[in-house]
């Protein structure tokens, strides 16, 4: 089954399912700037676009392009910038 989710006054959506071996989104995230919290970990996989990012108790920003990933601890909080409608892909695991 598929969950369709909304965030941030709609400019980020998700459509979440059951992947073949872990539970998963696939989305967009529009131009802009956006905090995210995990609830489980997770592997973002930029898709298409650019992401920059501010992992969890880091300072530094790096910037994800397609084809890479970046892992998040469960129950933390991550900060994402774009300045073009990226797409990425989502898995989580305990």
């Amino acid at each position: 089954m598929l969950t369709v989710n909304s965030y941030f006054d709609d400019n980020v959506k998700s459509i979440a399912f059951q992947g073949e071996q872990l539970p998963a989104t696939v989305g967009v995230i529009s131009q802009g700037n956006y905090t995210f919290d995990t609830g489980k970990n997770e592997v973002l996989t930029i898709v298409s676009g650019s992401l920059n990012v501010q992992l969890p108790e880091t300072k530094e920003w790096v910037t994800y392009v397609a084809g890479e990933s970046f892992e998040i601890a469960a129950k933390k909080q991550f900060h994402v910038s774009t300045t073009i409608d990226t797409a990425y892909l989502c898995t989580y695991s305990d």
